[in-house]
């Protein structure tokens, strides 16, 4: 082919994966908004400590079904155990969420089919129990100095939450996953004009291998839940062990260098071996139960009735349509961003007899993030403000004796680096 078809090929696929998947991730937005206002943090809190199998078990089951990769989960995690949870119920929470989530579950479903959608949550679950005991274990005798504070805040109305459904559902949290989505579909869009079918049989590389491989390359990249299902699902297309394509789906979004960083500063070495431990244990052990135990067709037969050829590549109308409303609310999403850091940047502050500095932190990458460090610096006595510019990387503090190193290492307490 020449360089216009591979081109038109490329926008076909893309419109193919897209059109799959979009429905139910409109459909798995709005759910994570509903998680988002009717579930707060602070009410789920209490259950992260505890016996270690108690806090190991509730850490996991709540960790599942929210909407948070391992950019907003560690630093989620690591405010958690900074404000009293206990290191096995953190590590559990850090292990199981990003692996999955309300949202991914229903994408998965819709390119990969019910065995896969199954199986994806069930391993978070074994995968973060599993790495909260021994978490627990190893660490059942350090002395930990942690700041148990209670929130004060006061509850919502019924409309006030219905608004929060759909601000968080469909524009912060599209923020906070939009590069990464597109990222994964373009590429998947690329590896399946690019490669033939077949690619990886024809390597003849046994599954094993290719376990070890992806492995290899899963570990240190950064790829959100959601984001891995487009190319797990063309590398199955091209030949890939399914097993393999789960290694994908498992390691990639638990596991990236910034996380092993946090992790092992916030938490220790300890926790940081058991953590990366569990995962590739996990994903290995998930990986040959599927190649070598269950009916390969169960894994493969779905992907190839929506992303192989034979059968046309027609979409329907309530597809093509989630497609564009999905491309029209990522657009959106990075419109609200850049009037939201504008509006950051213009705001004066109203109480000029107060001191207010400005200063740069490294590591905040989503909403979440966001939250994290306004949250814990406004916990300090001496700060009546905090607030985030994300696109700037900047924090403006608005107090009274403005302790700098109080601030700097309460920012690095959570897994942030102030400069």
């Amino acid at each position: 082919m020449n360089i216009e078809q591979y081109i038109v090929k490329f926008l076909g696929d893309f419109a193919i994966i897209l059109g799959e998947m979009a429905p139910y991730l409109l459909l798995g937005f709005f759910f994570a908004g509903l998680l988002y206002a009717f579930i707060p943090r602070e009410k789920i809190n209490k259950y992260f400590n505890g016996s270690p199998f108690r806090s190991s078990v509730f850490s996991s089951l709540f960790g599942i079904p929210l909407p948070l990769c391992s950019c907003g989960v560690i630093p989620t995690g690591a405010a958690l155990y900074k404000n009293g949870a206990s290191k096995g119920g953190t590590v559990s929470f850090m292990i199981s969420t990003p692996q999955t989530g309300v949202d991914s579950i229903l994408a998965t479903f819709s390119l990969m089919g019910l065995p896969f959608a199954i199986i994806r949550p069930l391993a978070a679950l074994i995968t973060g129990i599993s790495g909260g005991l021994i978490t627990s274990a190893i660490t059942k005798n350090e002395n930990v100095q942690q700041h148990i504070v209670e929130t004060d805040s006061k509850p919502k109305t019924l409309t006030q939450k219905i608004k929060n459904v759909f601000q968080y559902g469909f524009v912060e949290f599209i923020q906070d996953i939009s590069k990464w989505l597109i990222i994964g579909l373009v590429l998947a869009a690329i590896i399946s004009a690019l490669i033939p079918n077949d690619f990886f049989e024809l390597l003849n590389l046994s599954p094993i291998l290719q376990m070890l491989l992806i492995l290899v390359v899963s570990v240190p990249l950064y790829i959100c839940a959601t984001g891995s299902i487009p190319l797990a699902a063309i590398l199955i297309l091209k030949g890939i062990s399914p097993g393999a394509a789960f290694v994908l789906l498992m390691a990639g979004p638990a596991t990236n260098a910034a996380t092993i960083t946090m992790i092992g500063k916030v938490l220790g070495k300890k926790s940081l071996f058991t953590y990366l431990g569990t995962i590739i244990v996990g994903a290995l052990g998930s990986g040959l139960i599927i190649d070598y135990l269950l009916p390969v067709h169960w894994f493969t037969e779905i992907t190839q009735q929506h992303l192989g050829h034979d059968h046309g590549g027609y979409l329907a109308w309530w597809q093509i349509g989630s497609g564009i409303l999905l491309l029209g609310l990522i657009v959106n999403g990075y419109i609200q961003k850049y009037r939201n850091s504008k509006q950051n940047s213009e705001t004066q502050l109203n109480n000029n007899t107060m001191e207010v500095k400005t200063i740069k932190v490294d590591g905040m990458t989503c909403n979440h993030c966001k939250a994290n460090v306004e949250t814990n610096l406004q916990k300090l006595a001496f700060v009546e403000n905090a607030a985030v510019n994300l696109a700037n990387k900047t924090v403006t503090l608005e107090g009274d004796d403005i302790d700098m190193d109080k601030v700097k290492e309460t920012v690095e307490s959570i897994g942030y680096k102030a400069l």
